[in-house]
């Protein structure tokens, strides 16, 4: 059945292992997610299929306008504490980021807000000490912009993916009363972004130079493989299974995670009890639990469906069915932002 597209809204996540994409009821609560679908990044057949399917009347546009949510792998999320006494004065926030955040400030395009609740960061009302720097190279903003308009999406908001999945979780906490400081790992073929949450909000960050490409080499030298492009595929081929190889693959990241780990436990006094590794494949997936079983942490089962039905966001039977790990969180928490928590449950429709 075809329907105006004016009264459906449309949200995208593009991250480096998966490009997922929502049709819902609306942009605002309450709204119902009727579709979801996952593609490969690589698979631009794939993707036009996908949008088709979503949107079988092509809009005069020849675009989906979509809420979207990117992940460009030089991405700056940083939390970082001010001297509130330098922040008015000329060049402090330059220093910032140069210092750091080792970022060369006239290049990147960067925002500050507070790292407790997500608000906009004001100078001149700054009471808040402890903000989070979240930007990208102006260069890369372009990129991301042109890369969805190659791919028929036209961005009607752009959003950093990582901040909207941190607060999306930072929300979860807050809704599951849970006050166990959460570790949170994006991890990405050449760096992991690595956050510590709680329900009040971001308390730690710092991005580590491992990452998928790091354990290429592990798995070449572990199974006496004859090159690296061999233990490439056979890595993410799903063909192999590596959970006992993980402590060996996981060995450099691990270590700079027990690094970061010990030194927010000994400042705060609190221990980080539990960790979600988001955008992983489900081929990967066991590298999530090999990261808890090797820091002795629980991983974070989530109650999604819970969640969206307490921020008023309700799943069509044919969404309900694709919903089944957390990497859903991040396309979901770009929809849980829009919601009046005032608005009634929308009505569940096939």
């Amino acid at each position: 059945m075809l329907f105006s597209a004016k009264t459906k809204a449309f949200f995208l996540e593009q991250n480096e292992h998966a490009i997922l994409l929502a049709r819902a009821s609306s942009s605002a609560a309450p709204l119902v997610i009727e579709e979801l679908r996952e593609v490969s990044p690589g698979d631009a057949a794939a993707l036009a299929e996908a949008l088709r399917q979503l949107q079988p009347r092509k809009p005069p546009s020849g675009y989906l306008n979509a809420v979207c949510g990117v992940y460009p792998p030089r991405r700056l999320v940083r939390r970082t504490t001010l001297e509130l006494k330098r922040a008015k004065e000329p060049g402090y926030f330059t220093e910032l980021l140069a210092q750091q955040c080792r970022v060369e400030p006239d290049k990147f395009t960067v925002y500050a807000i507070n790292a407790g609740d997500g608000t906009d960061f004001d100078l001149a009302k700054a009471a808040q000490k402890d903000v989070l720097f979240c930007g990208l190279p102006s260069d890369d903003i372009v990129a991301a912009q042109d890369g969805l308009l190659e791919r028929g999406v036209y961005p009607d908001r752009l959003e950093l993916g990582s901040v909207a999945l941190l607060g999306g979780i930072v929300d979860y906490l807050a809704f599951k009363k849970t006050k166990t400081p959460t570790l949170v790992l994006e991890i990405g073929a050449e760096t992991t972004h690595s956050f510590i949450v709680s329900a009040a909000g971001v308390e730690s960050s710092r991005p580590i130079a491992q990452g998928l490409d790091a354990m290429v080499p592990v798995i070449q030298k572990e199974l006496g493989l004859k090159d690296e492009e061999s233990a490439r595929k056979l890595f993410f081929s799903n063909t192999f299974d590596f959970t006992g190889m993980g402590p060996a693959l996981l060995q450099r990241l691990l270590k700079e995670l027990q690094s970061s780990i010990g030194f927010y436990e000994v400042q705060t006094g609190q221990s980080v009890g539990q960790v979600v590794c988001t955008q992983l494949p489900p081929k990967l997936a066991w590298l999530g639990t090999s990261v808890a079983g090797a820091l002795g942490i629980a991983k974070v089962e989530f109650d999604l469906r819970g969640w969206l039905h307490a921020r008023r966001i309700a799943l069509a039977d044919a969404a309900d069915a694709a919903v089944t790990d957390a990497r859903w969180l991040g396309l979901f928490s770009l929809m849980v932002q829009t919601v009046s928590s005032d608005a009634p449950l929308a009505e569940k429709k096939a």
